[in-house]
């Protein structure tokens, strides 16, 4: 995302009514970094959060087509900073369902993009983590739209669970005929 000029924002801010630049210059005080960001969504941005939203998940979907897929360090990497962009986006808006949506979008180019999780337990991890988040964000919001995300949600968890019961299923009766050969070449 593109920050506005600081011109832009002095000129914006010269519009706004005195208390409206107080409440935006205190919610500002708590962030250090990424300030003129910050800026640039309350003040141009705010007003159409579907059409931020919109262009914040085209972003992803670019940084998910450009991902180095070489190994599974350059996947956990790329994750990682797609998740750090989402969690700054998050903390913009100051609302939860904000990140939901994001974190579910997330959860969808992870699966379109035939990443394989199971495939590192850093990865694993990763999207455990994820998972617990989005659940305790979920639990903050309305419970109409609780009962949509964690449907949408489930599709995504659903998914890994099962290979990983297949996973089990396999190793167990792989163990078991390992065994059966074990017996027959030891003799009584």
């Amino acid at each position: 995302m593109k920050a506005a000029s600081l011109k832009e924002i002095q000129q914006e801010l010269a519009e706004l009514p005195k208390q409206e630049l107080v409440a935006l210059c205190t919610r500002l005080g708590r962030f250090k970094k990424e300030n003129k960001e910050l800026l640039t969504y309350l003040l141009f941005e705010a007003f159409d959060q579907e059409a931020w939203i919109a262009a914040i998940k085209t972003e992803m979907g670019d940084q998910f087509e450009d991902m180095n897929r070489s190994n599974h360090y350059l996947v956990k990497k790329s994750l990682r900073k797609i998740l750090r962009s989402i969690s700054k986006y998050g903390r913009y808006s100051g609302t939860p369902v904000v990140e939901v949506q994001l974190l579910l979008h997330f959860f969808a180019l992870t699966r379109s993009h035939n990443i394989n999780i199971q495939g590192s337990a850093a990865l694993q991890n990763l999207y455990t983590g994820q998972e617990k988040k989005i659940r305790k964000l979920i639990g903050g919001i309305h419970d109409d739209l609780q009962f949509d995300y964690l449907k949408e949600l489930e599709q995504f968890v659903q998914e890994p669970e099962k290979i990983s019961a297949a996973k089990k299923i396999i190793s167990y009766f792989q163990k078991k005929k390992d065994a059966k050969i074990k017996e027959k070449k030891t003799p009584s």
